[in-house]
Order: C-alpha cells, then structure tokens, then sequence
C-alpha cells in the first residue's frame, strides 16, 4: 500500500482543479507584492518546471489522460497541494509502487513511462507483461555476430533468441523453455561446462539475489529461485552469500565444450541492454583462443588481467586433448563451411523440414529425444542437421547445426532400431564425404574405442570386488 499523505481539498471537481492549476502557474511571496499592485503579474513568467522537467511531463500526461489532480493525487497517496508542488517543479521521488500506479492510471507508453521510471527508481529496467517480442533488426543483429555465440535472454534469464554459433556451441538454448542460470545451476552439462563451477555459482547467486531487489514478486522469477536452491550446493551458497551483481559483463572464463569434445576454450562475455529491449540482455561471447591452445595454468588471463582462479580445476588430461585434436578439427571444419546462415522464422514444421531440401531426411525419433518441441531433419546437401523448434503458436525458429551437435546431445542408452538407424545417418553425415578418408576416419576411432574399452576393463579388473551377503 501507498502510505497516504492528510488530504487537504484544492477546490471542488475540475473547477477546483483549473483554479489550482492557475494559482500554481503564478505563486506568491513577499516580493511579488509590488508586481501586484502595479499591474505586472500578467507578465511574470511561469516557474521553470511549467516548461522543463519531470513536473512539466507529469502535468502534461496528466492532461492527455483527461486526469484531474485530485484524481491522481489519490492514485498516487499525496495531497493535491503536493502534486501541485511537484507540477510547479518540486523534484520528487516516487515509490516502484507509486510509478506502477500512474502508469496505470495515465495510460503511458513505453517511452514516457521509461522516463517515469529513470526520473524516480534510477533506471527503466523493467519487464513488460508476457514474453517480449524479438523484432527483426534485432534478430539481424544477433545473426550478424558470427562466428561468435550471441543469445537474448529477457530478465529472468529465459533465452528469447540465439545466433547458429550458440546453438552449435551450446545446444541446450534449442530445448523449451531454456534458461541460463537453470542450465549452469541445475544440470550436469552446466556444471562440466564451467571450470571452478562453485565460483560461477556464486556470480549467478548474486545475480539472482539483485533481481529479486528489482522484481522479486515476479513468479517465473520466484520459481526460478525455488528450482535452483534443490541443488543443496546452491542453497548453502544462497544462505551463506550476501552479495549481489547485475550482469557479468567483461567476465573472462573457461569453459569445456561438449560439442568440441571436452576442448578447454577461453570467453570474454559482453554484456548490453538493447535500447528497444531495454531489460533483456544481449549477450555476446567472444572465443578469445580460438587457434591455440589455453594455458590453463596461467597467471594472466586472455586480456592481460589477473586469472581470477577461474582454471583451478580442469576437465581434461593431456590424453585427452591429444586424442581429441582430429574430431575438434572436424567440428571446426562443420561450423566454418556450414553455420554462417543466418538463423530463420518459418510459419509451421512443414516450412522448416523444406530447408532441409528436397532430399531432406526426417529424423521423428531423434526428435523425441531432443525435446517435446523439436523437429529435427537431416539436410544431405549440406551434411548438417536443420533444428526447428516451435517457439510460439505459428512460429517455429530453424537453426542449421554440425552432425556433431546431434550427436553430443543424445542418450547413448537403451537405443531402439528407429533411433539407431536415424543416428547411423547422422553419424555417417559427420564422417569425411570421400570414401576413402571415411575408412581412416572410422579406423581412427575404433582405435580409440578399443583403448577405451581395454582401459575400462583393466580398471574393472583392479577394483575389489563387491562382498557377498551370505
């Protein structure tokens, strides 16, 4: 509630108000006496705030709306001889509440209630009602970011768009409903995917806990709060952490890519509120290593600044990386011949199975295992994989993404015949097209495999055995 201010009356109904307004255009003190008697008053000229400033916009919105000032001095819980204070140009600070309510009552647009706003909490950063609609100069301006991985996420964190770089690179955005902080906080691929995982959960924390200052009654935000703190690591951090941050913009991390075979990859994460959508992020990441390899034991990161502890733990061993190199040539191969197109809109699942052209080969059961609203259809012409998924009623988003980023997101247990013979196509699509680099290929990873299995059975081997209960 609007702590209210004693009423006092200005007159009654709109008369009252005209004479209010008036008398607040021309106020009295001891000076102006003399410009009375003399017949100037007529000439004295209006308070600045008639003219500039959040009084002058008050009063003017307040007209459009046909809004008297008793009226909205009720709305807003003051005296009208406060309001008309403020009209004159007093310089007031109204409550969230108080500029929820005139919004309300004047009917503002975007642009002058983010005026109200800024004026009097500071900033404008405050969600409309329902997800907001991504316009196409900003989708353009998302695409036109390749190679790097570029998302918009509105103020919870709910992706709204995303670049084919994202979608190769970091494949969960193509699933319902994805959100960046459930995905770090919440599964395991998140939890691979940061090095020295404890620290980024603290950042995302903080960041949680400043939202929750800014609309914390907003319930996607609460849910979101609820669904993370079930990861009891992430509770203990909430109880024990005090703090809290806005974005993280200039942050310089580690990640390990599962699309790139575990490789150890170096980010600078930029941070900007587009100005049509001021409280959503557009959020660019750059790959600042994309050619070397990360010296993870630095004392300097990839700006020039101090590590801030951000490679303590490490994902992969030496044999690991060594044995990836040829598999993450590929995968660089795949997103540098086949995801510089720009992600596309289409009306229906129909539309988006066309791009595959028209030898474009269906994959239902893959599908199914990719996400409720995923349609996924393997594209031979260009040995990719067209990704749609329905992101609202009659539009569906078309992302073109490497065999490779099919292949690190399904479930490698308990497939049907439908799957495997849907994977066999994907998998051969990731192998080389000439025949005889595809028996290398395949020579190559059976190789590995077997080293796999053989280590696995000498580890088995080495255990104790489980005692039997007699």
């Amino acid at each position: 509630m609007v702590a209210k201010e004693p009423h006092q009356p200005a007159g009654n109904g709109a008369a009252g108000e005209e004479a209010s307004d008036a008398s607040a255009q021309q106020p009295l003190d001891a000076n102006d006496t003399g410009a009375v008697k003399t017949g100037l008053m007529s000439a004295r000229p209006a308070p600045a705030g008639q003219f500039m400033g959040f009084g002058a916009m008050l009063k003017r919105w307040r007209k459009a709306a046909g809004i008297t000032q008793p009226r909205a001095a009720r709305t807003l819980g003051i005296s009208e001889r406060k309001l008309r204070g403020i009209e004159s140009g007093a310089t007031p600070r109204f409550t969230q509440e108080q500029c929820d309510a005139l919004v309300e009552l004047l009917q503002l647009d975007p642009e002058d209630r983010r005026a109200l706003l800024l004026h009097n909490i500071g900033t404008y950063l405050r969600s409309a009602e329902g997800q907001p609609e991504v316009g196409p100069a900003l989708r353009l301006l998302i695409d036109q970011q390749m190679p790097s991985p570029t998302y918009l996420s509105d103020r919870n964190w709910n992706i709204l768009a995303y670049n084919t770089a994202m979608a190769e690179t970091w494949p969960w955005v193509l699933e319902p409903k994805a959100n960046l902080i459930r995905w770090a906080l919440t599964t395991a691929e998140g939890r691979a995917t940061y090095h020295d995982w404890h620290k980024h959960a603290t950042v995302f924390v903080r960041m949680l806990r400043f939202a929750e200052s800014t609309h914390g009654a907003d319930p996607d935000l609460q849910e979101l709060i609820a669904d993370v703190k079930k990861n009891p690591e992430v509770r203990r951090i909430w109880d024990s952490d005090i703090d809290f941050v806005e974005h993280r913009d200039g942050h310089v991390f580690l990640a390990t890519v599962p699309t790139l075979d575990y490789r150890t990859i170096e980010i600078v994460s930029h941070v900007a509120y587009p100005a049509i959508m001021p409280d959503c992020r557009f959020v660019v990441m750059t790959w600042v290593e994309a050619g070397a390899e990360v010296k993870e034991d630095a004392t300097h990161d990839a700006l020039g600044g101090i590590r801030d502890a951000w490679a303590v733990q490490t994902h992969n061993t030496a044999q690991e990386k060594e044995r990836a190199q040829d598999r993450i040539a590929e995968a660089n191969r795949m997103r540098a011949e086949g995801l510089h197109a720009s992600r596309r809109l289409v009306a229906g699942p129909e539309w988006a199975a066309a791009t595959a052209g028209e030898d474009g080969i269906p994959l239902p059961a893959v599908s199914r295992m990719m996400g409720p609203a995923a349609q996924l259809t393997l594209a031979p012409s260009t040995r990719n994989v067209i990704w749609a998924v329905e992101e609202a009623p009659g539009r569906w988003g078309v992302t073109e993404v490497a065999p490779l980023t099919v292949l690190a997101r399904l479930s490698w247990s308990a497939l049907d015949e439908q799957v495997r013979a849907e994977v066999k196509s994907v998998l051969r699509a990731a192998l080389p097209a000439k025949p005889e680099d595809v028996h290398a290929t395949i020579a190559q990873y059976l190789d590995e495999a077997s080293e796999w299995v053989a280590l696995l059975h000498e580890i088995e081997a080495e255990l104790p055995r489980p005692s039997v209960i007699r």
